[in-house]
């Protein structure tokens, strides 16, 4: 089976000038749920990713002991507590792209958050399940809704959402447990690979200098405010994992580690970058 490169030319063509005259309104409205009372800082990440990406609007729906943080530190975001299950539901139906995961826990209220964002999801949306949502997924064995489905596990994630042993995640294992799955599948690890249908991408960076907490949830945050831009979403997913791992390469030229909140601040330089034509 080859697998083919995520490349430059990729983003060229799915990362374009913005138009005079557009707004707010013209790059997407994404919707982020997760950060329990235990793990705030994963969804703060996540939305710090997203407003960086280049979402329109952004609203984040996690714990209440988050709030306070995340205003501090995104005053871009709104900020809503997901117990309040009515309005979870309202605001992700209104969402061009959802992210779900990141810090959500595994307890009951985190599953009752899920099974909520899940029977709400409409076949024009992006849902990007991340983190907590995969666990959850695969332990309750939770039915899928038709949309524009994007999972975004680590190996040992996809062994429990796909039943593979991380010896058995050989490129046709996970190109057919994708295919059953649906949708888009990012599966993170050294040269992470996307599955679509019949085909699987590598990413040619990575270093071992983005080995600490929050990358994933980074990286889930960027898919999210790329979905939410960009019409082509196969292209828009490649987009993501490309720049996250190229701003780390580049950072760690000159750093021992690199942190997801750097590569958050630098998303918007490397995004214009690939917005102007080549000279």
């Amino acid at each position: 089976m080859a697998i083919q490169p995520i490349t430059e030319a990729i983003l060229r063509q799915t990362i374009r000038k913005r138009p005079a005259d557009s707004h707010k309104g013209t790059y997407g409205r994404v919707v982020l749920i997760g950060g329990n009372a235990r793990y705030g800082g994963a969804i703060i990440m996540a939305t710090t990713a997203a407003i960086y990406a280049g979402a329109g609007l952004t609203t984040t729906l996690t714990d209440p002991l988050n709030i306070t943080a995340l205003h501090a530190r995104m005053p871009e975001a709104m900020v809503v507590d997901f117990h309040d299950l009515k309005l979870l539901r309202e605001l992700t139906e209104a969402a061009n792209s959802i992210v779900i995961g990141p810090g959500l826990g595994t307890d009951d209220d985190s599953l009752s958050v899920l099974q909520t964002v899940l029977a709400g999801v409409s076949v024009d949306q992006s849902v990007t399940i991340d983190g907590s949502a995969i666990d959850l997924i695969a332990s309750h064995d939770l039915s899928l809704p038709q949309a524009k489905l994007i999972f975004t596990p680590h190996e040992m994630e996809w062994q429990r959402l796909s039943g593979l042993s991380i010896s058995q995640q050989t490129p046709a294992n996970n190109t057919r447990l994708a295919q059953q799955l649906g949708g888009i599948i990012v599966l993170k690890k050294h040269h992470t690979q996307v599955l679509f249908e019949e085909q699987t991408f590598e990413n040619p960076g990575g270093t071992p200098a983005m080995a600490t907490g929050g990358m994933g949830d980074t990286l889930a945050g960027m898919v999210g405010g790329f979905t939410a831009q960009f019409a082509n979403q196969l292209n828009a997913v490649l987009s993501a994992v490309f720049i996250h791992s190229q701003i780390a390469d580049d950072l760690a030229h000159n750093a021992y580690v690199v942190l997801p909140t750097q590569i958050s601040e630098e998303i918007p330089w490397y995004m214009k970058q690939y917005s102007l034509p080549q000279s």
